[in-house]
């Protein structure tokens, strides 16, 4: 594929004259001209735009930027990942948000992917995507309109979370994951399954809208060491067979999500508070 300079500009968010200035002045420009003299872009001179705008974003100098567009993203890190400092977050989140109002979802990929390889699933997801997504929800709410955002906002970030490489040996299940009945909010539980990813434990995820007797039929299945359930509304919460769960299988039993607080819980069950809280149950069990 190629493009026009216009179709660029508008790929991503930035004016013609802007794309004019990183050609004449970093040579940040198309590979191809066409017999009259027209530009045009690759899909390899595209990428390398993306990284501009994400890293001028992020208050780098034009200059300095172009040089580090130029180089291969990296790939992720496997050693030790470092929390996200507060001020950097807050640059993070408004450069996804910026990239989600454009409906950029290539450049929201590429910056969730990023945080992850960076900072590990608990520190992106606490310090930029929770509220990021949480910004979006409310635009929605308050205006009416930016379903469209927020869905492919959300979907960016679950295509990163699952570039996470999964543990794939054999072994027992150390979690498994569900949503109530009729909840439709499972992104949650990718995240944590992610972060579980992290630590190099099996986990399966049943996702939305999961009915109490295939809930329980998967647990008798599988036998997993920790079941946790996500709800974020109480009328859902509600639905959650707990007893039937704790009586029929030796699983620890947890719950998760805004929908559990207020709602009377068997003395068995346990119910994280924080995404961490969430993996150290789990690890405090398997290990």
């Amino acid at each position: 594929m190629t493009y026009t300079p216009r179709a660029v500009a508008g790929m991503l968010g930035i004016a013609p004259t802007t794309l004019r200035t990183w050609d004449q002045r970093y040579g940040l420009g198309p590979s191809i001209r066409t017999d009259g003299g027209h530009r045009r872009y690759e899909d390899a001179d595209v990428e390398v735009l993306r990284r501009m705008v994400v890293l001028t974003a992020q208050g780098v100098a034009a200059a300095a930027a172009a040089v580090l567009a130029r180089q291969k993203p990296v790939a992720a890190r496997s050693g030790p990942r470092t929390p996200i400092d507060p001020a950097e977050a807050v640059v993070a989140q408004q450069g996804f948000l910026a990239a989600a109002k454009r409906l950029d979802e290539p450049m929201m990929s590429g910056l969730a992917s990023k945080l992850l390889a960076d900072h590990g699933v608990v520190s992106a997801w606490e310090d930029v995507f929770v509220p990021a997504l949480v910004d979006l929800g409310e635009l929605v709410v308050s205006s009416g309109q930016g379903v469209e955002i927020e869905h492919l906002a959300s979907g960016s970030v679950l295509h990163a979370l699952r570039g996470i490489p999964r543990a794939s040996s054999p072994g027992v299940l150390s979690a498994l994951l569900s949503c109530a009945p009729d909840e439709q909010h499972w992104l949650p539980l990718e995240a944590l399954g992610a972060a579980l990813s992290e630590e190099g434990c099996m986990w399966g995820n049943l996702g939305a809208r999961v009915p109490a007797e295939a809930l329980l039929d998967a647990v008798d299945r599988l036998r997993p060491t920790v079941v946790l359930v996500w709800a974020h509304r109480t009328d859902l919460a509600l639905r959650v067979p707990l007893e039937d769960l704790s009586a029929r299988s030796d699983a620890v039993i947890a719950v998760a999500g805004s929908g559990w607080q207020g709602v009377p819980l068997p003395s068995a069950v346990r119910r994280p508070k924080s995404l961490q809280e969430a993996i150290d149950l789990v690890l405090e069990r398997v290990r």
